[in-house]
């Protein structure tokens, strides 16, 4: 069992990955340990995991959902010592798979009564707090796009992500990490607090949840012949070796553009000034994760 764990709260998303959650449910209230005291909430509305989060009485309040859901309950728990917990059913699950939480519901279930709780970092993308990754470029056109597309997944957001490069090469940016100043082009630049997007497309594989910084990827222009080889340097932890990448990290990066235009946090869309500010919060929120992965995230 958890450690001092009394009671879990499973906030459910129903619409989270397109999939119906009744089955799942019923799978946590047969899988889990009868002797561990549980409630299950369900969301009806954006922003509603946060509220519910943030009043549940219990000591783990549980994400059933994606990564949006997830960002919605870590939301409401920062600063009330309750820990999150993450049951991925989403699209992405970019915080989940980052921090060695399987898909399969079984092993996540088991992660939940068996794991351990580690104290985690967040970063702020101007003011809005953010888990995972957040950034500029490609990735926050596409994630405006795919969130209006009529089907979610993984094809979906490769169709969208083609169209857009079509159109759309890149532009010059202004950096400030910790005070140091870089010029340079980019397609995508994305700061890392964890090492995903989602879907193990590792987009800055070095970062780590628990060491107070930010992970810095900056995707230079490439040309289309050049995506196979990106992508499979992205899909296998290898995207900072690409000659078509550079790495930085820091725990303050300002961010200059010629326009305004869309960003992201967490996969969720923003659109965002000619200035955007990225910091980390140290030490900020306990997560339940694996064992085996507790000196690892």
């Amino acid at each position: 069992m958890h450690r001092g764990a009394k009671k879990f709260c499973f906030l459910v998303n129903p619409v989270s990955g397109g999939r119906d959650k009744a089955a799942l449910v019923a799978r946590i209230a047969r899988e889990l340990d009868p002797a561990v005291a549980r409630e299950f909430l369900t969301t009806d509305r954006p922003g509603h995991a946060t509220a519910l989060a943030r009043d549940a009485d219990a000591d783990i309040v549980v994400a059933v959902g994606g990564d949006g859901t997830v960002r919605e309950v870590a939301l409401g728990l920062l600063g009330t010592g309750k820990a999150l917990g993450i049951l991925p059913c989403g699209s992405g699950d970019g915080l989940a798979l980052s921090l060695g939480i399987s898909r399969n519901p079984s092993r996540a279930i088991r992660v939940l009564a068996e794991g351990c709780t580690v104290r985690m970092d967040h970063g702020r993308i101007d003011d809005e707090p953010f888990f995972c990754t957040a950034g500029v470029g490609l990735d926050a056109m596409v994630a405006e796009k795919f969130a209006h597309a009529p089907r979610r997944g993984i094809f979906t957001y490769i169709s969208e992500a083609w169209k857009t490069w079509r159109d759309w090469r890149g532009e010059d940016f202004l950096l400030e990490i910790d005070g140091e100043r870089i010029e340079t082009p980019a397609v995508i630049i994305t700061a890392g607090n964890a090492d995903q997007w989602g879907n193990q497309a590792r987009i800055t594989p070095r970062a780590s949840v628990r060491d107070g910084l930010l992970d810095l990827t900056v995707v230079l222009p490439f040309r289309t012949a050049e995506i196979p080889v990106l992508a499979a340097q992205l899909m296998t932890g290898n995207a900072c070796r690409s000659r078509r990448t550079r790495s930085f990290r820091g725990r303050e990066i300002l961010l200059r553009r010629a326009a305004a235009g869309p960003a992201h946090f967490d996969g969720d869309p923003c659109r965002k000034g000619t200035e955007i500010r990225f910091t980390v919060v140290p030490k900020a929120l306990d997560v339940v994760v694996p064992e085996t992965m507790a000196d690892k995230v």
